[in-house]
C-alpha cells in the first residue's frame, strides 16, 4: 500500500479528458483562424502597409564597426563577461546581496513590472541579461569612430529599434505574464490575441484602442457649429458663440493636413476649440479632405491658396479687416509660406497675428523623421503612391516607429500575447483615424522642405509663380514648441525665430507634440517657459526662462487679446449660417469622417 501511495505521489498530473478536449479545441480554433485569414488574403489581395525601417543594412550594424577594433572588442568582451557573471551569481544565490546597476535599471523598466520577472530566478536572469546586452549595443554606437553625426543618429535609431523589438517581453515563451495568463485562461488569451493580430493584419494597421468606442460627431468632435463653405480641398467650419460678446477679430485654425482636425476637439474637457469659443473668440476651423484620386495633382500652392481663400472668406463674412491664424504642425509650415506670399503681394495686413503649434519652417535639425528620407525610402514612398495619393496607414506606421516601444511593442504584448481588450482612448482613436495625402505634394514636401530646406532660402520656393521670402514676414507671431517633442523637436521649431522679421513670442511647453498642445488649464498638468530677453539660441532661452505651472493657453489668450480689436455683439454673421455663407451641414462636417 505504501509503495502504491509513493508511486501515485511521484506520478505526473495527467490532464483530464475535459482538459484534453479543451486544449484540442484551442489548437484547432487557432489553426482555423489562421487558415481563414490566409483564405481572405488570397481572395481579396488588399494593399498592405508596413512600417519602413531606416536605410541601414545588417552590414552596417554598429557592432560590426565597433568590434573591428581588437582593443575595443577585447574590452567589450571583458565588460560583458564580468557583468554577465554577476547576474549568474545573483541568480545562484537566490537574489541575495546588493542590487547591481543592471538590476536597478531592469527594476525601473515598465516592461518588466510584473512580479514574475523578479520572483522567478529564470525570468529575472532573462530580463537582466537583456538589459545588459541592450546597454552594450546602444553604447557601441557612441563608441564608433570615423562617422558623422547623421550616420551615428541613423545607427542609434536602428539599434534602439532592434533592441526594443527583441525585448523578452515581446515573446510568449520569455514573458512569464503571458505564460501565466495562458494557463489561467486555459489558452483562451492566446486565441483572443491571435484574433486581434489577424484583424489588424487584415486592415493593415496596428490597433491601439477599441474601434467601436468613439464616433466623430457623437462623443468626439462635438463642439456645436456649422460647415459654411466647401471646396474640393477643404470644409470651413464656424463654431457657435457661447458668450454675449466676442472679439471683433476672428480666429481661423489650420490643423495638420496629415491628421484629422479634431485633435483640437476631442471632448468637452480637452477641446482647444471649445475653450477658445468660451473665451469670446469667433472660431473657424479648416477641415482638410483626405486625399483620393481627385487630388492627385494637388501641390503646396493649393494648400497655401486654400488658406488665403479661408482668410478672405472670413473677412468677407464678418466684414473685418484682418484675422488671427493658427497653424498646427505641417499646416504651420504651410502657414509660413502663406504669410510670405501675402507679404509678397503686399497683403500682409490681412493677418493680425499668426500662432504656430509645434511647426517647423527650417528643417536643418528636423529630428528622427529625417531617418526615413533616404533615396531608397523616397523611391518606396513613390511606389506606395501609385493611385495619386499616399495611404495614411503608411504615415501612421512611420510615426509609430518613432516611439516603437510605446506605440508598437506595448500593444503587441498586451493585445496579441496577453489577449487583453482594447481600452477606449479618444487620443489613440484620433491617432488611428488616418488621412491620405496627395502624393505629388507629399513627395515635394519631403524632397524640397525636409531634404532641401528650401522654405528658408529666399526665393527657394515659389507659390503661384511668386517667389517667397520668410524674412519679409512682419506679422506678430506666437510660437509654441514642446520640450519633449519627437516629431517637431523644440530646437527645430525655435529656428523660426531666426527667419521672421516681425515681433515673436516663443513659449516652450512641457510634454510633446500632442500633450504639449492639448493641455487645457483645468487639467493643471505640465508647465511652460517664457523668456522676454533677446536671446540667440534655445539654450540661452532655457537658461534664462521663467517656469509657469500649468497650461500655456492663458498666456496665448492674453497675447492674442492685445492684438485684437474691440468687442462686438455675438449676433448676425457671428452665428453660423446667419450670414452670407449659409450652413451646409452641422459640424464636424463630412470631410473629417471620410
Amino acid at each position: 500500500m505504501a509503495d502504491q501511495d509513493t508511486a501515485t505521489a511521484l506520478a505526473p498530473n495527467l490532464p483530464t479528458l475535459e482538459d484534453m478536449q479543451h486544449w484540442t479545441y484551442v489548437i484547432g480554433r487557432a489553426q482555423q483562424l489562421m487558415m481563414e485569414h490566409v483564405a481572405r488574403q488570397m481572395s481579396e489581395v488588399p494593399t498592405k502597409i508596413t512600417a519602413v525601417e531606416p536605410n541601414i543594412s545588417l552590414g552596417t550594424w554598429p557592432g560590426a564597426a565597433l568590434f573591428a577594433d581588437p582593443t575595443k572588442l577585447a574590452q567589450a568582451q571583458v565588460d560583458l563577461w564580468t557583468e554577465g557573471l554577476s547576474i549568474w551569481q545573483r541568480a545562484l544565490m537566490g537574489g541575495d546581496g546588493p542590487k547591481s546597476e543592471v538590476q536597478e535599471k531592469a527594476d525601473k523598466d515598465k516592461r518588466f513590472n510584473s512580479p514574475e520577472w523578479r520572483d522567478n530566478p529564470l525570468f529575472d536572469m532573462i530580463r537582466q541579461s537583456y538589459v545588459l546586452i541592450s546597454d552594450r549595443l546602444l553604447g557601441s554606437v557612441e563608441a564608433i569612430d570615423g562617422i558623422d553625426d547623421k550616420q551615428r543618429e541613423k545607427l542609434r535609431f536602428a539599434t534602439r529599434a532592434f533592441v526594443d523589438a527583441m525585448s523578452p517581453s515581446n515573446f510568449a515563451l520569455t514573458n512569464p505574464k503571458v505564460l501565466q495568463r495562458a494557463i489561467e485562461t486555459r489558452g483562451e488569451s492566446l486565441l483572443k490575441g491571435l484574433e486581434n493580430m489577424l484583424r489588424d493584419l487584415e486592415k493593415g494597421q496596428l490597433s491601439h484602442t477599441d474601434p467601436n468606442a468613439f464616433e466623430v460627431g457623437r462623443n468626439i468632435a462635438i463642439t456645436p457649429g456649422k460647415v459654411i463653405k466647401q471646396t474640393p480641398l477643404y470644409q470651413l467650419i464656424q463654431y457657435s458663440p457661447t458668450t454675449e460678446e466676442v472679439n471683433e477679430t476672428p480666429l481661423i485654425i489650420f490643423p495638420p493636413w496629415i491628421n484629422r482636425f479634431y485633435i483640437l476637439d476631442l471632448n468637452e474637457k480637452k477641446s482647444f476649440i471649445r475653450w477658445a469659443v468660451a473665451q469670446g473668440l469667433t472660431v473657424f476651423v479648416v477641415s482638410w479632405k483626405s486625399a483620393d484620386e481627385t487630388l492627385a495633382e494637388t501641390i503646396m500652392d493649393d494648400y497655401v491658396q486654400a488658406q488665403i481663400d479661408a482668410v478672405d472668406t472670413v473677412r468677407e463674412l464678418l466684414d473685418v479687416d484682418d484675422v488671427h491664424l493658427i497653424g498646427y504642425c505641417v499646416a504651420g509650415t504651410t502657414l509660413a509660406a502663406t504669410l510670405a506670399l501675402l507679404e509678397a503681394r503686399d497683403e500682409g495686413d490681412k493677418v493680425a497675428s499668426a500662432t504656430f503649434f509645434t511647426a517647423q519652417v527650417d528643417f536643418a535639425e528636423a529630428g528622427d523623421l529625417n531617418l526615413f528620407l533616404s533615396d531608397d525610402q523616397m523611391q518606396l514612398i513613390q511606389k506606395l503612391s501609385g493611385k495619386g495619393y499616399m495611404d495614411g496607414r503608411y504615415m501612421a506606421a512611420t510615426f509609430n516607429m518613432l516611439r516603437g516601444r510605446d506605440l508598437i511593442w506595448n500593444y503587441v504584448t498586451n493585445n496579441y500575447l496577453l489577449g487583453e481588450d482594447y481600452a477606449p482612448f479618444d487620443l489613440l482613436h484620433w491617432n488611428g483615424h488616418t488621412t491620405n495625402l496627395p502624393a505629388k505634394w507629399h513627395q515635394a514636401y519631403l524632397r524640397d522642405l525636409y531634404r532641401g530646406n528650401k522654405l528658408v532660402q529666399p526665393g527657394g520656393i515659389s507659390i503661384a509663380g511668386t517667389p517667397i521670402d520668410l524674412s519679409k514676414v512682419k506679422t506678430p507671431t506666437y510660437v509654441q514648441a514642446g520640450r519633449e517633442d519627437h516629431i517637431a523637436p523644440a530646437a527645430s521649431v525655435w529656428k523660426i525665430t531666426h527667419h521672421f522679421k516681425g515681433p515673436i513670442r516663443f513659449v516652450l511647453a512641457g510634454s510633446g507634440h500632442i500633450a504639449g498642445v492639448v493641455n487645457p488649464p483645468e487639467a493643471q498638468k505640465y508647465q511652460y517657459w517664457t523668456n522676454d530677453a533677446k536671446v540667440a539660441t534655445l539654450e540661452e532661452f532655457i537658461a534664462g526662462a521663467k517656469e509657469t505651472k500649468g497650461s500655456w493657453w492663458p498666456d496665448w489668450l492674453d497675447w492674442i487679446d492685445k492684438k485684437s480689436d474691440g468687442k462686438v455683439s455675438a449676433t448676425g454673421a457671428r452665428i453660423p449660417g446667419a450670414g452670407t455663407f449659409k450652413a451646409i451641414e452641422d459640424a464636424p462636417g463630412s470631410y473629417v469622417k471620410g
